[in-house]
């Protein structure tokens, strides 16, 4: 099945919208929250259990999976999706923000990246033409073009610099993607024929990888715009926006999201890198994104702070420690089915396993859960009115002082 995209409703009063991807894995709809499953797992979850909290596509990182346990490894045990029985839609990126993250393991050149593994400190090289290779070998549906993530804060001056290179990488993606994608497809055709078409078989390779293009810019609204501009014309399947929650503060992200929006065109998703808070997803939905990926609400789990609709609750307090009422009082996860607050306190006090996984199941089902509520307000045209709300609630747990 051919990758799409198709907007299906807009709000009214903002730039909020309803869509669905359509990828070979099936179908996502947006706005979307997408798990990350850095190591090819959600940590703490199975793939079941995503499936029950009504979780429609995870990103996988590159980075990762190219050290360890190796993208060729992964492509000859038949790719990602069956590497990991998962039957649904994935994201890949494209390692460039792990890679640059590690500041003193690596050094930036016109042709790509060296760099150092944080694991062994072996050394590697990562070109633009790699990072599609891996994630070709990975058999993700959505994957990512290599951009410099631009430091916090940084120079105009180098800004622009590595905005350029981004734009030059994204151009060497592209090239090499459409030309691999010929390649496959002769030999597919070569492999066809005289003997009718022959199905792909469940958890393949995806045979349609939509590439997405990155927009960098830093904390410049022109430079922003210049850079939606060049990405666009250069064109890709989706657009995301990169460089941001890098340090900078709330008001300037959203500024930045707002300075490149205007420019990314309607009939492609949009996805906002590496955000962020469920503050952060109405904020980014109401501005017009698509796509979101974080690792808060797992890593927040293994460490007892949990969402819910008043705000974070830090489960380790000890004025839950004889609480017999769930994490949230009209959540349906698992977790507050059947637990108190009382036992998953204990739990975490413990160091019990089963501890990361309650909390992860709940913070999950809570961001999933968020996400479905918004594109029913944009589908009942109040998404004005849940936002109100959504903050109501917030000030409220703020006024209890339990959260």
């Amino acid at each position: 099945m051919a990758y799409d995209f198709k907007c299906i409703k807009k709000d009214l009063q903002s730039r909020a919208r309803l869509g669905k991807i359509t990828t070979h894995y099936g179908q996502v709809n947006t706005p979307v929250f997408m798990p990350v499953g850095t190591q090819a797992t959600v940590k703490a979850m199975t793939p079941e259990e995503l499936k029950e909290i009504g979780v429609e596509i995870i990103l996988s990182n590159t980075y990762h999976l190219y050290l360890r346990p190796g993208h060729e490894l992964i492509r000859d045990m038949g790719g990602l999706h069956r590497f990991i029985h998962w039957d649904r839609p994935i994201l890949t990126d494209s390692g460039g923000y792990q890679v640059f993250s590690h500041n003193e393991l690596r050094k930036i050149k016109e042709e790509g990246v060296y760099f150092q593994s944080h694991i062994d400190g072996s050394k590697h090289f990562l070109s633009p033409e790699k990072a599609i290779e891996i994630q070709e070998a990975l058999g993700a549906d959505i994957i990512m073009c290599l951009d410099e993530c631009t430091p916090y804060p940084a120079t105009r001056d180098y800004t622009i610099a590595s905005m350029e290179l981004t734009h030059r990488w994204a151009k060497r993606c592209k090239e090499y993607h459409e030309t691999e994608k010929r390649r496959s497809g002769e030999a597919e055709i070569k492999k066809n024929e005289g003997s009718g078409f022959s199905p792909i078989p469940p958890f393949s390779h995806s045979p349609v990888q939509a590439l997405f293009g990155i927009v960098q810019g830093g904390m410049f609204k022109d430079l922003r715009k210049q850079s939606a501009e060049a990405i666009t014309a250069i064109g890709f399947e989706g657009y995301a926006i990169g460089g941001l929650s890098v340090g900078e503060d709330k008001i300037l992200m959203y500024e930045m999201v707002d300075a490149t929006i205007p420019f990314l065109p309607d009939d492609r998703p949009r996805y906002l890198m590496g955000v962020g808070t469920p503050e952060d997803l109405v904020e980014g939905v109401e501005r017009g994104i698509d796509m979101f990926d974080c690792v808060l609400p797992t890593r927040n789990a293994r460490t007892g702070t949990l969402f819910t609709k008043y705000g974070k609750l830090g489960i380790r307090n000890a004025q839950y420690a004889n609480d017999p009422n769930p994490v949230e009082d009209d959540c349906h996860c698992y977790t507050c089915r059947n637990y108190s607050r009382a036992y998953v306190r204990h739990l975490f006090m413990a160091n019990e396993i089963l501890a990361a996984r309650l909390g992860t199941y709940h913070n999950l089902y809570y961001y999933i859960n968020l996400m479905k509520e918004m594109r029913m307000a944009i589908e009942k045209e109040n998404f004005a009115e849940f936002k109100n709300n959504f903050y109501k609630k917030r000030e409220e747990g703020m006024e209890m002082g339990s959260h």
